[in-house]
């Protein structure tokens, strides 16, 4: 291969490396929410993805610094793969986070969420009984709801708050069953428990509140939501850096393949 290409290929495959930062990162990000760490399938994909695509980038890089032609067709072919696998991605969590169960509650800065808003495929996979059990537990044993009656202390404070969809839906009855407000996470006295069967399901107990509610289910999907929706604007830069990236690297990649074939055959003549 020249020199040119040579070079052309290393300074590519080290955007691809820097692009793959962001992508770890997003995958860190979410990760590390409380509602994904009670989810544990949704945790790791886009680290996996994100790693996988700055190891097969650093074998691109030194094949193209050390002339490896076969390193380097190995790299065209995986990370092909990889940008179709981060699209089907990005594709499928536009799709399933695109439907959006919240709604206004006056009086209220915070939203409420209803669980029939949300795709039926989140519905069907994360909030059905087998599955609720264990995240119910999970967010039953986190700070989401300690962390509200830490920071808000009045009615007042607590109602202009824009506490999370998670916190919303599970750390407080529903605002149409007319608790009165105590704290945060206690609540007294409905006035209208007929309007919301969430209503019956309150509880003052720490460990219960509302947990086994359908607004707690719904509280979860919207956090996903919002948070997919902020990675997913990181990853589709990162992805079409990396598309770009790879139809000048699989250019580079061509035309030295076709000067080598040019000098052997004139090697042939001499």
């Amino acid at each position: 291969m020249s020199g040119v290409s040579n070079n052309l290929t290393a300074i590519l495959n080290f955007i691809a490396i820097l692009a793959s930062i962001p992508i770890i990162a997003s995958g860190i990000w979410l990760a590390s929410k409380p509602d994904n760490e009670c989810i544990h399938n949704f945790r790791w994909p886009i680290v996996i993805i994100g790693f996988l695509i700055l190891l097969v980038a650093t074998a691109g890089f030194v094949g193209a610094y050390w002339n490896k032609q076969g390193l380097l067709a190995v790299y065209l072919f995986f990370m092909a793969l990889l940008i179709a696998a981060l699209l089907v991605v990005l594709v499928f969590a536009f799709v399933v986070t695109r439907p959006d169960g919240s709604y206004a509650v006056p009086g209220r800065a915070y939203k409420e969420y209803n669980l029939e808003g949300f795709s039926s495929w989140l519905r069907n996979h994360l909030t059905t009984s087998g599955s609720w059990h264990n995240i119910r537990t999970c967010l039953a044993a986190s700070d989401v709801c300690i962390k509200l009656a830490q920071n808000y202390i009045t009615a007042d404070q607590f109602f202009a708050s824009h506490i999370s969809p998670l916190q919303s839906g599970c750390c407080k009855p529903p605002t149409s069953c007319g608790f009165n407000y105590v704290s945060p996470i206690m609540w007294t006295n409905p006035v209208n428990q007929m309007a919301d069967p969430d209503c019956y399901s309150w509880s003052n107990d720490q460990s219960q509140l509302c947990y086994n509610c359908n607004s707690c289910k719904a509280g979860l999907l919207g956090n996903l939501r919002q948070e997919w929706r902020k990675a997913n604007i990181i990853l589709i830069v990162a992805v079409v850096v990396l598309i770009w990236v790879y139809v000048i690297a699989c250019s580079a990649f061509k035309n030295a393949q076709t000067e080598d074939l040019f000098n052997r055959y004139k090697q042939g003549w001499v």
